[in-house]
């Protein structure tokens, strides 16, 4: 076979091509043209949806703002949807086909456990990662390319344990929590501040993230007569339980970071049990600032449902990407990690500083649940 002078030259072009970071074209004095592709991976079906629909519209509505505001220096956001299930599993292959199809960055998931398993991948990959998902473990991966948009359980639960120990004086506590990624950082979470106050749980059950069932577990709080029952879990389980610990005569008040702050929680428990919960969260109310007002409005304006702490963490974090991606103009690799950690943001959730371990918010505030939303304690 004959190679021509410009042949060569072509195949010199495809190597340096295929050697580019994400979203950079190689050549010389070569630009990065056309779509800059971003993956947005949460589960749009299974028991975690609601979450997950949540916060894809959360990504959606700042990428569609960004794109409307003319992009990342003209070129556009290519933002794709990949349903997780919430499965760590179809979690790992969705890492794989983002690796090999492109992209500069990914923004999810909302479940730690699948985070978890996606993150090696995309570590290797050089692939940013702004996660919604809240377990410690994930800080501590140390990985240069995870990015929290909320803080760890550590944050949420200490929180907690200072209003209800310490400003409250409430000593009697049982915890109930799953042993997923989630309930088990927010179990290890809780406890240790509550080991910290020489504060014992009166009760503290373990339950799987798929039970739907727990008056066994409830029998045996529900003998201790607490005066407060965290509970560790995602939105729907942490709503059966509160229902079910209500029918089996328990009076304790519920406490819980974010998932009981939400309206799926607050009508899967009914909103007579839900009533007077304590929760813990960076984003309390639509009302709480003249900036969350008008992003609510917005955001009610696309979607027609009220805004909430998901999508506003989410909508943080797809922010965050979009002023990343403007410093690199598109280019993706450890260039655009050094960029998201670089920002400073005035986010949703509160300012965003990130420190070395990927966390970007580092403190939330006390609310109640009052008529299935969430206002803060103080104007309670």
């Amino acid at each position: 076979m004959r190679f021509t002078r410009s042949t060569i030259a072509a195949a010199a072009l495809l190597a340096l091509a295929a050697c580019a970071p994400p979203g950079q074209q190689a050549g010389s004095g070569a630009t990065a043209t056309g779509p800059i592709k971003v993956a947005n991976v949460n589960a749009q079906s299974g028991q975690l949806s609601s979450l997950g629909q949540w916060e894809h519209k959360g990504v959606k509505l700042a990428i569609d703002e960004a794109n409307k505001a003319g992009g990342v220096h003209g070129r556009q956001i290519q933002l794709d949807l990949f349903d997780s299930q919430g499965d760590p599993t179809v979690g790992t292959n969705v890492a794989r086909k983002i690796a090999a199809e492109g992209y500069v960055a990914m923004l999810g998931t909302a479940e730690s456990a699948v985070t978890l398993a996606m993150a090696p991948i995309l570590k290797d990959a050089k692939i940013p990662n702004i996660t919604s998902g809240q377990s410690p473990k994930l800080a501590e991966l140390k990985s240069p390319f995870l990015f929290l948009n909320a803080p760890t359980s550590v944050t949420f639960d200490e929180t907690l344990a200072k209003y209800l120990v310490d400003d409250k004086g409430m000593k009697k506590i049982a915890l109930i929590s799953n042993n997923g990624a989630y309930g088990a950082g927010e179990h290890d979470a809780f406890l240790n501040s509550l080991k910290t106050r020489n504060v014992t749980p009166a009760a503290d059950e373990v339950v799987t993230p798929d039970q739907k069932d727990f008056n066994a577990n409830l029998a045996k709080i529900r003998e201790q007569d607490p005066e407060v029952l965290f509970i560790g879990a995602e939105e729907v389980q942490s709503g059966l339980i509160a229902k079910q610990a209500r029918e089996l005569g328990i009076k304790a008040v519920f406490a819980g970071g974010a998932p009981v702050g939400t309206d799926v929680y607050a009508t899967t428990a009914g909103l007579k049990n839900a009533e007077g919960t304590i929760v813990s969260s960076p984003y309390l109310s639509n009302e709480a600032t003249p900036e969350i007002k008008e992003f609510a409005a917005r955001y009610k304006a696309a979607y027609n449902e009220e805004a909430r702490m998901h999508v506003a963490k989410a909508y943080d974090g797809a922010s965050i990407l979009v002023e990343a991606l403007k410093q690199t103009k598109g280019e993706g690799g450890q260039k655009l990690a050094d960029a998201i950690r670089g920002v400073k943001r005035a986010g949703l959730l509160g300012t965003y500083t990130y420190d070395a371990n990927g966390v970007g918010i580092h403190e939330t505030k006390i609310g109640l649940v009052k008529d299935g939303k969430v206002v803060p304690e103080a104007a309670s």
